[in-house]
């Protein structure tokens, strides 16, 4: 800017730029002072230096928004709009960029209005069918219309409290008709039925539901403790029947092969006594044959004394038999015979 005199005097040059220079060194100026004053009152209050700061920033947005409207021009960033009033009237909604805001025409920035997605998580709780209070955690994201930038600005007073109102409302109408576990499997249709509500009520206010989310649904500790106790108790019982099962399988199995061993055990014995009954027929024969004078009973007395003694060799060599008590002598084997003998003789009687 360049502003001349008439007359003797010389061109004077004020420059924009060191008048804002000069502006700004004397914003800081106090609001160094200001900073320090206020931390101090809000650390006396419990608040930490994080909270002086923010407020520091707000407080500087809000002191270069004045600034520049005081010299007749705003800045507007990106993905925000600003609304533009004439004496106190809506004129128009002012896109990303740099306008001019005369002041002095009645034009002021009544505010701007962010047109990014925002998110709210309302937790709500309620109750199921089957009497059991539970916490539904709800989030959702909307954003404002630019097209309907002026609806969403004066409309409502407070939008993420009336969002939550409407979340309540269908929260608490959808989730007592259902069973607890129905909950947990239908949260896609309460969200569903939350967005559809939501949907209907914020187009007239100028706002975009983009999604809602039921992204947790917690029932008392004591519920969730015997929701995991009666699973674990299903899972235990399983485990048993499944365990039974396997035992007799097994024993199934074993009997199984006790009866194919016994079975195969019984033919080896009777296949022994087969070929111990034709060894000893051969072998009467062939003594009857070969020992003139001989009879079939002192070939089988002979027989029996030497089983008798083989008996007796087996049980003296065995390291673990237990005691036997048996008649011994010479005239023991002899009683033996007689008695096999007598028995074979009325066995073929009867």
């Amino acid at each position: 800017m360049l502003v001349l005199f008439r007359g003797n005097f010389n061109p004077f040059p004020l420059n924009l730029h060191l008048l804002l220079t000069s502006l700004q060194k004397l914003q800081s100026f106090y609001l160094l002072n200001w900073i320090i004053i206020f931390g101090e009152r809000q650390r006396n209050r419990g608040f930490s230096l994080q909270n002086s700061i923010d407020y520091y920033r707000c407080y500087c947005t809000w002191y270069d928004q004045k600034m520049g409207q005081a010299l007749g021009c705003i800045q507007v960033d990106q993905s925000t709009v600003a609304v533009k009033e004439t004496f106190g009237k809506f004129n128009e909604v002012l896109e990303p960029g740099c306008h001019c805001l005369p002041w002095c025409l009645g034009s002021q920035l009544a505010g701007h209005l962010s047109l990014r997605v925002q998110q709210l998580d309302v937790r709500c709780e309620t109750k199921t069918k089957d009497n059991v209070f539970v916490n539904v955690v709800a989030s959702i994201q909307y954003r404002a219309l630019a097209e309907k930038a002026a609806d969403a600005f004066y409309k409502l007073s407070n939008t993420r409290a009336q969002i939550q109102a409407y979340v309540f409302d269908v929260i608490r109408a959808s989730v007592p008709k259902l069973d607890l576990d129905s909950a947990f499997e239908q949260k896609n249709e309460i969200a569903k039925a939350v967005e559809d509500e939501l949907e209907k009520a914020m187009s007239h206010y100028g706002f975009e539901i983009v999604q809602t989310l039921i992204v947790d649904i917690e029932p008392d500790e004591h519920v969730k403790r015997a929701m995991n106790e009666i699973n674990a108790a299903a899972r235990l019982r399983v485990a048993a029947n499944e365990k039974a099962e396997a035992e007799k399988i097994l024993q199934i199995k074993r009997a199984e092969g006790d009866a194919e061993s016994k079975y195969l055990a019984g033919l080896g014995i009777a296949r022994q006594r087969q070929a111990i009954v034709d060894g000893l027929r051969d072998s009467v024969l062939a003594f009857s044959e070969n020992v003139p004078g001989t009879t079939s009973k002192d070939v089988m007395d002979m027989v029996l004394v030497t089983q008798y003694f083989d008996t007796m060799k087996e049980i003296g060599a065995s390291s673990k038999s237990n005691s036997v008590f048996i008649p011994h002598g010479p005239g023991a084997v002899r009683d033996i015979a007689t008695q096999i003998r007598d028995g074979l003789l009325q066995a073929n009687s009867t």
